[in-house]
């Protein structure tokens, strides 16, 4: 438990030393908030779960490596955005809806088709970093089609070997935090008799996750919105396409994915991506009260997950009551906000 403690404030005083120097230096570049948030927030955030997949592959542990993934971004939409939402309502510039998180559902649909043979082999792995070049591509000509905001950063300037410097502190910090990290959770898993897949999805997932969760809460409260749902988009993206892309095309071994990411988890990560599209395009932002519901959401997946672990009765309950109930409701009412959103529209 103390390894675990201790690499866990480790990777968030790395994180957040990358985050604020990433800052810096797009302050420098004036760089507009939103492209902050897609690029160098999102990056300098991802930064643990890049670290921690790497180590998880070469250590013989490939269930961590693609089981956090599946679970940060499961995490970040959900929990992320929603806790977001809860403290301020979260404008969504049209640039996320008709990009970012179009591209978000390729990639994710992407990675699941890529893993139906079970594993993620080096092609699979250099196809991911393509599709990271492409989307990053695309953000570089957006950013020179929309022009420069730079009113939002009040930070002040600062030399490039000083960043540099702080950067490296920052990866050494990460690297020494995933080790302990990756350490403490496997004894955890042989401790309690769980599996890899579930210790990635659960404990390393949200523990990856909570730079981006301290990011954008900060941002929210600061009335930086677009930074707060940008690094949650960016980061998922970054997450599929950069963390297993690397992974994968570095590993000694494919990334082996299990039946049970393949039948619940993978599907569940890809319908949390596409719920993004209708939420966003109901009045280009996120309710308080879409905010309760994604955070709902993760409620019931984190039940299923916990029973289904335990083989307790209550799984085939709760899955019973997604599939034939709550999801149809979610649906209904997706479907009946989209097109109340389409008409004021048009």
């Amino acid at each position: 438990m103390l390894q675990l403690l201790c690499g866990l404030v480790l990777l968030i005083a790395g994180a957040e030393l990358l985050v604020r120097c990433a800052m810096r230096i797009a302050a420098n570049l004036k760089i507009r908030p939103l492209l902050i948030g897609l690029t160098v927030v999102a990056l300098g955030s991802s930064a643990p779960q890049m670290t921690v997949s790497l180590q998880a592959a070469f250590n013989g542990t490939p269930d961590i490596a693609v089981g956090s993934v599946i679970g940060s971004n499961i995490f970040n939409i959900l929990v992320t955005l929603g806790l977001s939402a809860l403290i301020i309502p979260l404008r969504v510039s049209r640039q996320l809806v008709r990009l970012d998180i179009p591209l978000m559902i390729l990639a994710s649909g992407l990675v699941f088709a890529l893993a139906l043979n079970k594993q993620l082999d080096r092609l699979d792995g250099v196809i991911l970093l393509c599709g990271l070049l492409i989307y990053f591509g695309l953000l570089l000509r957006q950013s020179r089609h929309s022009g420069h905001h730079h009113a939002s950063h009040e930070l002040p300037p600062t030399s490039s070997l000083h960043n540099g410097l702080l950067m490296l502190a920052a990866l050494a910090l990460l690297g020494l935090a995933g080790h302990l990290l990756l350490g403490a959770a496997v004894n955890i898993a042989t401790e309690l008799g769980l599996s890899e897949r579930i210790i990635g999805l659960t404990i390393i997932a949200v523990s990856t996750s909570l730079p981006q969760l301290a990011t954008s809460l900060i941002a929210a409260l600061r009335g930086q919105r677009e930074i707060a749902v940008g690094n949650v988009i960016g980061s998922n993206v970054f997450n599929l396409l950069g963390v297993l892309g690397l992974t994968a095309l570095v590993a000694p071994q494919p990334l082996s994915v299990s039946p049970n990411a393949l039948t619940f988890d993978l599907p569940v990560m890809l319908g949390v991506a596409a719920l993004c599209l209708p939420v966003f395009y109901a009045g280009y932002r996120v309710t308080r009260g879409e905010g309760v519901l994604l955070l709902g959401l993760y409620l019931a997946y984190g039940l299923h997950v916990v029973s289904f672990t335990t083989g307790m009765p209550l799984a085939a309950k709760l899955e019973h009551l997604m599939l034939f109930y709550i999801l149809p409701a979610l649906l209904v009412f997706i479907l009946f906000s989209t097109l109340r959103a389409w008409r004021r529209q048009h």
